[in-house]
């Protein structure tokens, strides 16, 4: 069975490395990763645990121009090994994803100047019309970046669980501190990207809003999300501009104001 397990998170740390760059299926984020580490360990909770918490700070890790983020796909998977299968508690994992983040984001520069060759190569072979050989190219690169975060994991399933918990436990609980407290500090962060982002003179009355909804303790994340969608159907249901010409004139439709949004795309 922990061979299967070894098999499985293996393969997952490859598609997450994968996905690092295609972004399609966003198995390289840390709530899907961590999730999947869990499953195929049979640590579910723990790895849902670590995902949530490493999703926040990761919202604000976000490739802009040149600059390259700290690697999600590295975090999410090492420090899920390390909580599922080495014994570290998820506080572990949270602390220890921060600096495997910043290493990722070596690997990944290092990866992308080789594929920078391999892009040349590839354009090359696109001008001699070999097609197969641009293909080659393409998936030699994507098979790389799977490496990029397969590789490590591999490492860390060779470690003995008896050396990775002495050494996490030689860790000075200073530096898991403060390595908790910037994880905080990043959380604040991602958040404020995501509202800037976002933010509209039409929607701060929704943020203030769920800041009060927040302070009630009787309403969990369930309960809040199910307000969020309410207000939300509400707002396009009565909002002026998604409801021009209800009256059959004008550029509405069917009289169906999402139905009506939809159509302009």
């Amino acid at each position: 069975m922990e061979f299967i397990s070894i098999i499985l998170v293996l393969l997952i740390a490859f598609i997450a490395g994968v996905e690092g760059i295609l972004d399609e299926f966003q198995f390289h984020q840390p709530i899907v990763a961590c999730s999947l580490v869990g499953l195929a360990t049979g640590n579910p909770t723990e790895g849902l645990l670590l995902g949530g918490s490493l999703q926040l700070i990761a919202l604000g890790w976000m490739n802009i121009g040149a600059a390259v983020a700290p690697d999600a796909a590295l975090a999410s998977i090492a420090s899920a090994i390390l909580v599922t299968m080495r014994g570290a508690s998820v506080t572990d994992g949270i602390a220890l994803a921060i600096p495997l983040a910043i290493a990722g984001q070596v690997l990944t520069i290092f990866v992308r100047t080789i594929t920078v060759a391999a892009a040349h190569a590839a354009d090359q072979k696109a001008t001699e019309g070999s097609f197969r050989a641009v293909e080659f190219y393409h998936l030699g690169s994507l098979v790389l970046q799977g490496l990029r975060i397969a590789i490590p994991a591999a490492l860390i399933l060779s470690v003995p669980a008896e050396y990775v918990t002495d050494a996490l436990n030689a860790i000075p609980a200073w530096l898991t501190g403060g390595l908790a407290v910037g994880g905080g500090f990043i959380v604040a962060v991602g958040y404020a990207m995501v509202i800037n982002m976002m933010a509209t003179p039409k929607l701060w009355l929704f943020f203030a809003l769920g800041f009060a909804l927040a302070a009630v303790s009787e309403l969990n994340l369930i309960a809040m999300g199910i307000i969020g969608v309410v207000l939300a159907l509400l707002y396009i249901q009565f909002a002026p501009e998604f409801n021009q010409g209800g009256g059959g004139g004008g550029n509405s439709g069917g009289g169906d104001p999402l139905d009506d949004i939809l159509n302009d795309y």
